[in-house]
């Protein structure tokens, strides 16, 4: 990661502000810091054309005439004067690196955020994106489990023992409710409430909501806290985190991740399925059986139902499946 004020500022702003998780930050920090990465290249090739060959847009070659090391005071001003023309630049060396458009759509995104901060503080006047449009990508279906694929999965985990009861308790919450795994290892023991059989969520931006839990993975639940009550090192334990790994403390997003790929390679399920799999399927699943969008944009805590409408196009194409199986003249 790249030590420059400018960017440890909107860091913290996304960080303390914005309230994003700590792993979408890190993911604009590595974005920030490849592109600096590239506007140093540049600056350094500028420099060596200037002395030799002439200039390029991004101009000043270091003191002496020679390859300068762009230093920080150097690098803000780089950040605060490029404009549409050198980002049209990167994105032609995003081409050249073989970038997917997904990515090279969430590196421009970043890009956009972070200059739409500077403009924001007055360090800017124009943002030099905003007449850059955004790749248009592939459309792609997310992926599903069957109703059977999921009863499968959830059988996995034996729950004889605290961490089966465990992992059984997790997969079920994950399908029973349509969380997503940041949502899940953040859940805390009090935000069960299992008289009105719902669970408080944080979601993205830290905004709250309540969603209804079903009520085998309150059973599962039950049973998994049961046996860590039982444990004789259960005083240990993080009190506050509703799971917890082998040593008591909150599991974490890439723990859950390791236990799926175990249960999914034991139950002979497709292995590059994961944890996010099961909320598309809760998503899918609701709609095939006849929930509206409203409620399912609501249960999963998407701000705009754009975001959900992509199940719309999963249950159309089963639909669609399912006639040209049993129709006659399809």
């Amino acid at each position: 990661m790249i030590d420059n004020p400018l960017i440890t500022e909107f860091l913290n702003y996304l960080n303390f502000e914005r309230h994003f998780s700590p792993h979408t930050a890190k993911c604009y920090g590595a974005d920030l810091t490849q592109f600096c990465a590239y506007i140093a290249s540049e600056s350094r090739a500028s420099a060596s054309a200037s002395a030799g060959l002439g200039g390029s847009s991004f101009g000043a070659p270091g003191a002496g005439g020679g390859t300068a090391v762009m230093v920080d005071t150097d690098l803000k001003r780089k950040l605060l004067s490029l404009t549409a023309d050198d980002i049209k630049a990167f994105l032609v060396f995003l081409g050249g690196q073989n970038y997917s458009k997904s990515t090279t759509a969430r590196k421009l995104a970043t890009l956009r955020s972070f200059y739409k901060f500077c403009v924001r503080r007055n360090y800017m006047q124009t943002n030099p994106l905003s007449s850059i449009r955004m790749p248009k990508q592939d459309k792609r279906l997310p992926k599903f489990l069957t109703v059977d694929e999921v009863n499968r999965l959830l059988r996995t985990p034996e729950d004889n023992t605290l961490l089966g009861a465990r992992d059984r308790a997790m997969l079920e919450v994950l399908y029973s409710t349509g969380i997503r795994v940041s949502e899940l290892v953040d859940l805390n023991a009090g935000d069960v409430d299992t008289q009105a059989q719902v669970i408080r969520i944080r979601g993205k931006g830290k905004k709250q909501r309540a969603t209804p839990i079903g009520p085998t993975a309150l059973s599962a639940i039950a049973r998994y806290l049961d046996l860590r009550r039982a444990d004789v090192r259960s005083a240990s334990f993080d009190q506050q985190a509703l799971f917890v790994n082998k040593h008591g403390q909150r599991l974490s997003t890439r723990s859950v991740r390791r236990k799926l790929d175990k249960y999914l390679a034991t139950a002979g399920l497709d292995p590059t399925i994961s944890p996010h799999t099961l909320r598309h399927s809760f998503a899918t699943h609701m709609l095939d059986k006849g929930a509206d969008l409203r409620s399912v944009q609501e249960l999963l805590g998407h701000q705009s139902i754009s975001t959900t409408q992509i199940y719309t196009h999963l249950t159309a194409k089963r639909l669609k499946q399912s006639y040209d199986d049993a129709h006659p003249r399809s």
